[in-house]
């Protein structure tokens, strides 16, 4: 099977499986604490780019960015140390962005709560549905699993969704994507950009980028949002 077929028949089998019985919330949980370990090991690309000169066609750039910043320390961390048995974790049930964080920056700045929103499910519910050449497909499997898996590296966890659909539909190579364009964006090369989804076409693989930012950005505003939530409470 090609790389796009494979991915078809695994989300037609995910599909099948949740119909016919789904996991339990102990399963649940034990494939969320799975996959957020292994989010930790995956690194990201272009490290060793450090002294090469940007060019359009370089496959690896440049991460000097400390020109456009005020403190070139400044960047992502994982949100715990590698080894560690128990990782925080962020129920999202317990502050979610619809019930907690919309209201709250509301408050904090009128309206700007309604155009974030708006923006949200906007890019979230975008698609043709189509995969390639393949037309009127359902892709709300994948572009869940791609907006809940950059929420699963910020620690955030969904009772109600089961992370196994994360390790069958994202394979390595995207991951590794995922992780350097949401953590570490500078470290992006056209290579990486070229190593998943060999199939698909360009506004579908921009449409991804678009998810990843917007659910980056999310997980941010959660953080951020609960904090000060505890703070005024």
């Amino acid at each position: 099977l090609s790389e796009l077929e494979a991915l078809m028949e695994r989300m037609k089998r995910l599909q099948e499986d949740k119909e016919d019985e789904e996991a339990s919330q102990e399963e649940m949980a034990t494939r969320f604490e799975k996959e957020k370990k292994e989010s930790l090991l995956v690194i990201s690309g272009g490290i060793c780019a450090l002294q090469i000169p940007f060019s359009f066609d370089d496959d690896i750039v440049s991460t000097d960015v400390s020109r456009y910043i005020e403190d070139p320390g400044f960047g992502y961390k994982d949100f715990a140390r590698r080894g560690e048995d128990h990782l925080p974790t962020f129920r999202a049930q317990d502050y979610t962005w619809e019930n907690h964080g919309f209201s709250l920056v509301n408050r904090l700045y009128s309206d700007i709560g309604h155009l974030l929103d708006e923006k949200f499910r906007m890019v979230y519910n975008l698609t043709y549905n189509t995969m390639a050449t393949h037309e009127d497909v359902d892709t709300t499997m994948l572009r869940r699993a791609l907006f809940n898996y950059v929420h699963c590296m910020y620690g955030i966890r969904y009772d109600d969704y089961d992370y196994g659909e994360v390790n069958q539909l994202l394979e390595r190579s995207l991951k590794v994507y995922i992780k350097t364009v949401t953590c570490y964006p500078e470290r992006t090369t056209k290579r990486m950009y070229d190593s998943y989804w060999r199939q698909f076409k360009h506004s579908e693989k921009v449409h991804v980028n678009l998810l990843l930012m917007e659910a980056r950005m999310q997980a941010e505003l959660l953080y951020a949002l609960r904090a000060i939530t505890r703070h005024l409470t």
